[in-house]
């Protein structure tokens, strides 16, 4: 079932890079922006977070977190992120569980897999509410960040 803007974010517990435990309620008070993305070291994700990346500095000014999760195992992460020089934390859904509770999960991507994140971005305002979703079929496009700006800057 797909989130919409007003509903409650699902919480969730996935591990980071450097194996600490993450929760959604880690940042009560603060925004979120919360992504969901295939996989690391793909060339739209890599452009994606490298987008998000090199623009951190507007999301830290409007206080919000940026937290990025792929089914990608702690340790895949961890490389991609080293790669990259990503500077905010890529977390591990390998169970998939938060993909799923967001509405974030293809039954079946290419190649036959299954279980893999869409690419997906959710804005959750400090009280938990969800401010904006985008859930994207197509895995080649990326999302409205002008969009996920435009609401940050309105919470």
């Amino acid at each position: 079932m797909a989130l919409k803007v007003g509903d409650k974010a699902p919480g969730f517990t996935l591990p980071d890079t450097e194996k600490n435990m993450v929760s959604l309620d880690n940042y009560k008070g603060q925004p979120v922006v919360l992504l969901f993305f295939p996989f690391a070291f793909t060339s739209v994700c890599t452009t994606e977070l490298c987008t998000i990346r090199d623009d951190i500095a507007t999301y830290e000014n409007l206080n919000a977190q940026v937290l990025a999760a792929s089914v990608d195992s702690p340790f895949c992460l961890a490389r991609f992120k080293e790669d990259q020089k990503l500077n905010f934390p890529l977390l591990s859904d390998f169970n998939k569980e938060a993909a799923q509770a967001y509405g974030a999960l293809y039954k079946e991507f290419v190649l036959g897999l299954k279980g893999v994140a869409k690419r997906a971005a959710f804005v959750i305002d400090g009280q938990g509410t969800i401010r904006y979703a985008e859930v994207l079929d197509n895995a080649g496009d990326l999302p409205n960040f002008e969009a996920i700006k435009t609401v940050l800057a309105a919470i």
